[in-house]
C-alpha cells in the first residue's frame, strides 16, 4: 500500500471508528423506536389547560416527520389558571460519552396551521446536575410556525442562564421542557423533530435541499426475508455524512415520485433493516448521504427485493446471520474485537463479547455467510490485537481500547487490569477457532501456533492467590492486587473459567480446585451464593428443590439469569457426561423449563409474559441494569430475547415460539439490523435503544449447536479437554452416546 493510499484508509478506519459516537455527542432526539409514545418523554397538565399525552408521554407523530420514520407531536391548550409541561429526556444508554458537543439548541418544527410566536411554549434547559435554566419564550427566536412548512429553530446555548441556585451548564442538558406560555385559549399543534446541540456554523441548514458534492452511497443493494427486506451500501468515505436516508416506493416499476422517506440511519452503520410486515410484498429503495446541516448527495443505484414465506430453518438461518452481522460488520475497525454496545463509546470493546464473537465468526465461515478467507483474516486481525495488548499474567482486562489495545476500567479505578472470566470467554472462542482453522496452508498452520502460544501463556494458577488457596479470584491489578477480591465460586456463568484451568498444558491448577472452589460446599459458598441470591436454596451448590414441578439439580433459587446456562456451554458441551452433581446439559434444560414456567405463570401480571414470551436473563433494563431471573425480586418486565434464543438447544419449540413472536409479532419494533433489539418491556412501552456483544453472539452459536454443534465439536476436539474432564471426574451418562447426536463436518 503507497503512502497516500494508507494514509487515506487510516483516516477512512478513525473516521469510522469513531461514526457512532460523534453522532451522539450532538443528538438529543431523531426517532422513537416506541411506535406509540416515546419511552424519554413525559407530560402533566393541571387544568383546564390542556396537553395530548400516551400513557403520560408525548405521542409519536407517523405521519410528519423531518428525518424516518417518525417525530414527537405537541398538541396543547393553554387557559387561564392552568398549566402544562412537556419533557424531552436524552437516551442514556451504556457508555454514552457524557455532554454535548456545540454552541446552539437546534429542533425543527412543522404545523398543518400557522402558529404566531406569541402563542409558542416556553423552553427550559435542565443539565446532568439537575440545574435548571430560566425560561425562555420561542417566540424570541421565530416569529411565527409557517403552515405545512418544515422550519428549523436555532438557540444560542449562551441565551440560556441558571434559574438555579448553582451554575447551568447547557452542553451537559440531559433534558428539553416545553411549558405553557400565553394562554390564548386555543389548541395548537406542532410536530417535533431533530433536537440536537451543535455548531451554528455547520448545522444550521435548510430542510433536504441536494448538495451535488456529497458523495452518493454505492453499491446499495436488497435483500427479502419473511417480514423484512435489508438495505445495505458500502460507507460513504467522506467526514460530512451524518446520517443516511433511506427512500422506498411499493409496487411494481415505480416512478421517481412514488419514492417516499422510509428510514434513515446513523453514520458508522450502512445498512437498514425495512419491516413490511408480510410475504409477497415488492418494494425498490434508494439511499441518500445527509450532512450536518441536512444537504443531501444525489440518489443511488435502485435495488428491490420481495419478502417471501419461510421455513422453520430458513429463520433459523435468519436469525443466525442478522446476529453475526454484530461481529463481522460493526467489529472495532482496528482491533477487529467486539464492541461493548452499539451505539455506544466505539473505543471500547469487550474481551468475553470478542470471544463469543469469535465463535459467531467460526458460524459465519461455515453458514457461507462470509468466506473461510475472510473468516481468516479477521482472526489474523484479532489474533495480532490480542498479542500487542496488555495482559496481567497472562490474562486481559475486561474491556479495552480498540486502537490502542489500552485497558480501560470501564466499571470503576479497580478494575483496570486482569479479568479472569472475561479472558476464559476469550479462550474458550479462541480454541474453537483453532480447531476450525486447522488446515494445510501456512496461514492457518501459523494462526494455530500463535493461538496456542496465547493459550500456554494465561497463567491461570497466579489467579489462584497463593498455593494454599482452594479457588480462583476474577481480577488482579498491579496498582490494587487483590482488592477486589471476588472469589469464583459457582453455580453461575464462570464454570469454563476452571474448566480451562485445569486443562492448560502450562499453568494450570490442581483438578480438587473445580470442588473446593467452583461446586465449593462449605462456609465459603453457601456465603457466596447467599450474598448474590438472597436466597438459601442451592447455597450448598447442588438445589434439590421443585420449581413449577420441575427439579433442579444444581443452581441458586429457582436457577438465576439464563445466560449461567449459555456463556460456559457456548464452546463446552455438557451433553451425555456429569460430574459428582449433575449432568449439566440436563440441568441447563431444567433452568430454562423453568424460566418459561415462571414467564407463562406470570406472578409479576407483566405485559405480554407467555409460552411465546419468555427468556428473563442479564441485560440493561428501561431503569437500568438488571439480571432478570425468575423471580418476583429480580423481574421488573423486561424480556431479554437472547435468553430463549440461546436456549435453542435446551428448549427448541419454545425457543422457536419466541422467535416467531419476536420477529412476526412484535417485528419493526423488536427487530433491527443485528438481529433482535436487547431487551423490550412492553409493560413500560419501552424498547431497548441498543445491541450487547454478550447477547447477539449466543444466539448465533446456540443456535448452531441446536443444528449441527459445530461449536461443541470444535471446541472438545482440543487436546487438552478431555483429559481435563478425567481429571475433574466427569463421566459418560448411561445414554451419553444418544445425546451427542450430531456430527459435523469441519471443512
Amino acid at each position: 500500500m503507497n503512502f497516500p493510499s494508507r494514509l487515506f484508509y487510516l483516516l477512512f478506519l478513525c473516521s469510522f471508528a469513531a461514526a457512532d459516537t460523534e453522532y451522539y455527542r450532538h443528538v438529543i432526539f431523531d426517532n422513537s423506536l416506541e411506535s406509540d409514545a416515546y419511552f424519554y418523554s413525559e407530560g402533566r397538565v393541571s387544568t383546564p389547560s390542556a396537553l395530548e399525552l400516551v400513557n403520560k408521554k408525548l405521542p409519536v407523530s407517523h405521519d410528519a416527520f423531518l428525518t424516518p420514520p417518525n417525530a414527537l407531536r405537541l398538541k396543547w391548550r393553554s387557559e387561564k389558571d392552568g398549566g402544562w409541561e412537556a419533557g424531552i429526556r436524552i437516551v442514556d444508554f451504556r457508555n454514552r460519552v457524557p455532554g454535548l458537543t456545540g454552541d446552539t439548541l437546534f429542533f425543527w418544527l412543522y404545523s398543518e396551521e400557522k402558529i404566531p410566536g406569541a402563542a409558542l411554549p416556553q423552553i427550559y434547559l435542565l443539565d446532568s446536575s439537575r440545574n435548571f435554566s430560566a425560561p425562555r419564550d420561542l417566540g424570541d427566536f421565530v416569529t411565527q410556525i409557517p403552515a405545512r412548512e418544515w422550519i428549523q429553530i436555532a438557540i444560542p446555548l449562551r441565551e440560556f442562564k441558571t434559574g438555579s441556585i448553582h451554575p447551568f451548564h447547557a452542553n451537559k442538558t440531559v433534558k428539553i421542557i416545553l411549558s405553557q406560555n400565553a394562554a390564548d385559549e386555543k389548541d395548537h399543534s406542532l410536530i417535533i423533530d431533530e433536537i440536537k446541540i451543535d455548531d451554528l456554523s455547520d448545522a444550521a441548514g435548510s430542510a433536504l435541499n441536494q448538495d451535488s458534492t456529497l458523495p452518493v452511497p454505492p453499491n446499495v443493494e436488497a435483500k427479502a426475508y419473511e417480514r423484512h427486506i435489508d438495505i445495505k451500501w458500502n460507507p460513504v468515505e467522506s467526514s460530512r455524512v451524518q446520517r443516511y436516508l433511506i427512500y422506498r416506493a411499493i409496487g411494481a416499476a415505480p416512478r421517481d415520485n412514488d419514492y417516499k422517506l422510509a428510514g434513515m440511519q446513523v453514520p458508522g452503520i450502512s445498512r437498514y433493516t425495512d419491516f413490511l410486515g408480510e410475504p409477497g410484498k415488492t418494494a425498490y429503495y434508494k439511499v441518500v448521504a445527509s450532512d450536518r446541516a441536512y444537504r443531501t448527495s444525489a440518489f443511488s443505484n435502485v435495488a428491490s427485493a420481495t419478502t417471501k414465506a419461510m421455513t422453520d430453518d430458513e429463520l433459523l438461518t435468519m436469525l443466525q446471520e442478522a446476529s453475526f452481522r454484530y461481529y463481522f460488520e460493526a467489529a472495532h475497525p482496528v482491533a477487529g474485537t467486539t464492541l461493548e454496545n452499539i451505539p455506544g463509546d466505539d473505543r471500547i470493546v469487550a474481551t468475553g463479547a470478542s470471544g463469543f464473537g469469535i465463535m459467531a465468526l467460526i458460524v459465519g465461515v461455515n453458514r457461507g455467510f462470509i468466506t473461510r478467507e475472510q473468516g481468516l483474516e479477521r482472526m489474523t486481525k484479532i489474533v495480532g490485537f490480542l498479542e500487542k495488548a496488555p495482559r496481567y499474567h497472562g490474562v486481559w482486562s475486561h474491556f479495552m481500547d480498540g486502537s490502542t489495545g489500552q485497558s480501560l476500567p470501564v466499571f470503576d479505578m479497580f478494575d483496570n487490569a486482569g479479568d479472569l472470566v472475561e479472558t476464559a470467554f476469550l479462550m474458550e472462542g479462541l480454541l474453537a477457532a483453532r480447531q476450525y482453522f486447522h488446515g494445510t496452508s501456512d496461514r492457518e498452520r501459523d494462526l494455530y501456533a500463535r493461538i496456542s502460544h496465547l493459550w500456554e501463556t494465561v497463567e491461570w494458577d497466579w489467579y489462584r492467590r497463593s498455593p494454599e488457596s482452594d479457588a480462583l479470584y476474577w481480577h488482579w491489578s498491579p496498582e490494587w492486587s487483590w482488592y477486589i477480591n471476588h472469589r469464583l465460586t459457582g453455580f453461575n456463568e464462570a464454570m469454563i473459567v476452571y474448566l480451562l484451568a485445569v486443562a492448560s498444558p502450562t499453568h494450570a491448577v490442581p483438578a480438587e480446585l473445580y470442588y473446593s472452589g467452583w461446586a465449593n460446599q462449605g462456609e465459603a459458598g453457601a456465603k457466596y451464593r447467599q450474598g448474590w441470591s438472597g436466597s438459601r436454596a442451592g447455597e450448598k451448590y447442588t438445589n434439590g428443590n421443585e420449581y413449577y414441578g420441575i427439579r433442579l439439580d444444581v443452581g441458586v433459587g429457582s436457577g438465576g439469569p439464563l445466560f449461567f446456562a449459555h456463556y460456559s456451554y457456548m464452546g463446552f458441551d455438557p451433553r451425555g457426561i456429569h460430574d459428582r452433581f449433575t449432568d449439566y446439559f440436563e440441568n441447563n434444560r431444567e433452568m430454562a423449563r423453568i424460566n418459561l414456567a415462571y414467564c407463562e405463570h406470570n406472578p409479576g401480571h407483566y405485559k405480554g409474559y407467555g409460552k411465546d414470551f419468555w427468556g428473563l436473563t442479564a441485560s440493561d433494563g428501561a431503569d437500568g441494569y438488571l439480571p432478570h431471573e425468575p423471580t418476583l425480586s429480580d423481574d421488573d418486565g423486561t424480556m431479554t430475547p437472547t435468553g430463549a434464543l440461546s436456549s435453542f438447544p435446551y428448549t427448541p419449540e419454545a425457543s422457536m415460539a419466541m422467535l416467531k413472536h419476536v420477529y412476526r409479532d412484535l417485528g419493526s419494533e423488536a427487530w433491527g439490523e443485528y438481529g433482535p433489539r436487547d431487551a423490550i418491556n412492553l409493560s413500560k412501552d419501552w424498547i431497548s435503544p441498543i445491541f450487547m456483544g454478550l447477547n447477539q453472539a449466543p444466539i448465533t452459536v446456540m443456535v448452531e449447536n441446536y443444528r449441527t454443534g459445530l461449536i461443541w465439536k470444535l471446541f472438545m476436539s482440543n487436546p487438552e479437554i478431555q483429559p481435563m474432564l478425567d481429571k475433574i471426574g466427569f463421566k459418560p451418562d448411561a445414554k451419553g452416546e444418544a445425546k451427542r447426536k450430531h456430527r459435523v463436518e469441519i471443512r
